[in-house]
């Protein structure tokens, strides 16, 4: 009863004033209350809310980045009762690495320092994606041993049971850690091959290139055993295959085939020898020209020779 007595005679005051003048008087006597309630409003938090994900799904270690309102340096990102690294770049920009979880749905949402949280959002954690980053070597010889065709797969996110794939095909390899996997390259034609690893919960990694060199090299050519009237050319090398062709002074011959009317003939050894049987039609020493032609026509440098 007495504020609205007060009040009353408030109001008989201001019309004691002249009309301009009890215009601004009372506008002033609104302005303090006005001025109260505006910063009210400003000292009320921001709501916290969640407008955008990106991206809307992830595996462990990706960075998601959250766009809203409210964001402070103290809110954090939960995925179900896991908190995760958050760091804030603003009131409404976060982001967070996703933890080490299982693949799955999760519950998204953030809390802040206030206790205040936002609404929950379903989050799907995807399997690790392996990924190569190299091979140790990128290049095995086709004709090298077991023991120098082994290679490592360098990369991330390798599991046990996972597999690497050789041309699209699965070649037995071993798991050495998340990092390494190590492979016996198998016998195939020379060129590029693809190596990618494929992980158990079924992700791929890109295709790395292991080239496998079939080219045929002559590292040595020396004389070897001297028969009545034939003498052993030893070509030494790599890449020479059971069918090679061996040229001589513009002859070409191969283990397969016999030159009997020069009774010449190629005798293969190995990957690394092939034996030319040579026939001179005397002892004096001459040069010619000696190269290996490979099946896929892949051939070796000319090596000139000085011999009967």
């Amino acid at each position: 009863m007495f504020h609205v007595l007060r009040k009353f005679n408030h109001l008989k005051a201001f019309r004691a004033l002249p009309a301009g003048a009890a215009l601004l008087a009372l506008a002033a006597s609104f302005v303090p209350a006005y001025g109260q309630q505006a910063k009210e409003q400003e000292d009320r938090p921001v709501s916290l809310a969640i407008l955008s994900i990106i991206p809307s799904q992830a595996e462990p270690g990706m960075i998601v980045t959250l766009y809203g309102s409210g964001f402070t340096d103290s809110t954090r990102a939960f995925l179900g009762n896991l908190e995760s690294q958050t760091s804030v770049d603003g009131p409404k920009q976060l982001s967070f690495a996703i933890p080490d979880l299982a693949p799955g749905l999760y519950g998204l949402y953030l809390k802040r320092e206030d206790g205040a949280t936002s609404k929950v959002y379903r989050f799907s954690v995807t399997p690790r994606t392996p990924h190569i980053s190299s091979i140790s070597p990128d290049s095995i010889l086709s004709c090298a041993a077991a023991d120098e065709r082994e290679a490592q797969i360098i990369g991330t996110n390798f599991q046990q049971g996972s597999q690497v794939l050789f041309d699209g095909a699965v070649i037995r390899s071993r798991f050495a850690s998340s990092d390494t996997l190590l492979i016996s390259v198998p016998q195939v034609p020379g060129g590029l091959h693809n190596i990618q690893v494929k992980n158990p919960g079924g992700t791929v990694s890109s295709p790395v290139a292991l080239f496998i060199d079939s080219k045929p090299e002559i590292t040595s050519v020396t004389q070897g055993d001297e028969f009545v009237n034939y003498y052993n050319l030893i070509i030494d090398g790599r890449n020479f295959q059971s069918n090679s062709t061996v040229v001589v002074e513009g002859k070409s011959m191969t283990p397969a085939a016999v030159n009997w009317a020069d009774r010449e003939k190629v005798v293969f050894v190995d990957c690394n020898r092939i034996i030319y049987q040579r026939h001179p039609y005397d002892t004096a020493v001459k040069s010619f020209d000696v190269q290996v032609i490979n099946p896929s026509g892949e051939a070796s440098s000319v090596v000139q020779v000085s011999a009967p």
